[in-house]
């Protein structure tokens, strides 16, 4: 995999092409005469896989992270969920070669201020990304079933003000209308090829069809299972490679869009991360098995999740201006009120330490924790099996 290339045309110029030159997961390139039917070595998918013992150790720990950023309430601050909307697209665009800061970003979708010394193109690139978000967050409340329409639909908005019109012997196709490619591609100078665009459609349509019946029969209380769902979606649909360019963006918004419709906390893909990333899934598919990009992602997933939360306990506990909590308005029942004053007694027991002694359940125990971070009287240190609560008090 060679380092990014930006594609110098913009969406008004047409192009009489046989290939497509550009290194990227966006993109590929292949040497012009690839293009018969069965000349691709990846013409096929990897379909799912079992749980090794590596990826049970790193579900299980990965749960544990889980538990204590719901605990710790990070989710619940004002403006939190737009912002990391913003930071997943900001690092998304990054991947490809945009220079565009989450700052940057803000002031752009929430102001309209352009930065400076950043080309039209990558700040479009993240704009046409944010619509595209916006739009498949949507289908995701909804429950919507993907189809073939519903992919180009939403390639069509990544790639609004970016894309542009190829002419090729196989016929024109135009990036900017979500139009799938009609020429080969390769992973970059020298590196295998992706499927023959003649398998492309029926592909696509494969993977609608497994994609949708894995969600139908998902459990809900599989939170393992469910990333595991997005983690494959986004590998199959990155190998497919059914776009001239924009898959790698595109295989990030759909596993984003399946992990927003589980109820679950999106996984970002930093861009410091970027060659970690791409070398998962160059292992992935040499080694034809899922695991080492699902095994990445979610080490990648927690490292995110663990500096978010140090950050926030930080915050927490040396901002001199953050208000301390009257307990006499916080205290709204008797078991809250019982259980804050447990904690000053004994911060370090768990779920389980604290419902046994006020002889409640661990879910009640659960709730009014998080009311009680929520109100500033108490905030985790440490990590769920070895940490404490700090408290006001102390």
């Amino acid at each position: 995999m060679v380092p990014y290339l930006p594609r110098a045309d913009n969406q008004t110029e047409t192009k009489r092409v046989e290939s497509i030159s550009a290194a990227s997961l966006d993109a590929g390139s292949t040497p012009a005469g690839s293009t018969k039917a069965g000349n691709s070595p990846d013409d096929h998918v990897i379909v799912g896989g079992i749980l090794t013992k590596r990826s049970m150790k790193l579900a299980d720990r990965l749960l544990n992270v889980l538990e204590e950023y719901h605990t710790l309430g990070i989710s619940e601050q004002i403006d939190y969920q737009k912002f990391y909307l913003y930071s997943l697209i900001t690092h998304s665009t990054a991947i490809e070669g945009s220079t565009v800061t989450e700052i940057e970003n803000q002031l752009l979708f929430d102001e309209g201020i352009t930065a400076k010394g950043r080309t039209l193109q990558e700040q479009m690139m993240n704009l046409d990304l944010k619509a595209a978000y916006e739009h498949s967050m949507l289908l995701a409340r909804q429950h919507t079933d993907f189809s073939i329409d519903l992919l180009k639909s939403l390639s069509a908005l990544v790639m609004k003000n970016t894309g542009g019109q190829y002419n090729t012997a196989q016929g024109s196709f135009d990036a900017a209308k979500g139009d799938l490619r009609l020429l080969g591609v390769s992973a970059g100078i020298g590196g295998r090829s992706y499927m023959n665009y003649q398998k492309v459609p029926q592909k696509l349509q494969d993977f609608c069809v497994w994609l949708n019946a894995e969600r139908h029969q998902l459990s809900k209380e599989d939170i393992i299972a469910a990333y595991n769902l997005s983690f494959d979606a986004h590998y199959q649909l990155v190998t497919i490679h059914p776009w001239v360019d924009g898959n790698g963006r595109m295989s990030r918004l759909v596993m984003n869009q399946l992990q927003f419709e589980f109820g679950l906390v999106p996984v970002k893909i930093v861009k410091e991360d970027r060659a970690e990333y791409i070398q998962a899934l160059v292992d992935a598919r040499e080694q034809e098995s899922v695991d080492p990009f699902r095994n990445f992602m979610l080490e990648e997933h927690m490292r995110n999740l663990s500096k978010e939360m140090a950050e926030y306990k930080k915050s927490q506990l040396s901002d001199p201006i953050n208000p301390v909590a009257d307990p006499i308005n916080i205290f709204t029942d008797p078991i809250t009120e019982r259980l804050y004053q447990a904690i000053l007694q004994n911060d370090s027991l768990n779920y389980r330490g604290y419902a046994a002694l006020l002889g409640v359940s661990e879910a009640t125990i659960k709730r009014r924790l998080a009311d009680l971070k929520k109100a500033g009287m108490i905030v985790r240190v440490g990590s769920n099996k070895t940490g404490r609560w700090g408290t006001a008090a102390k």
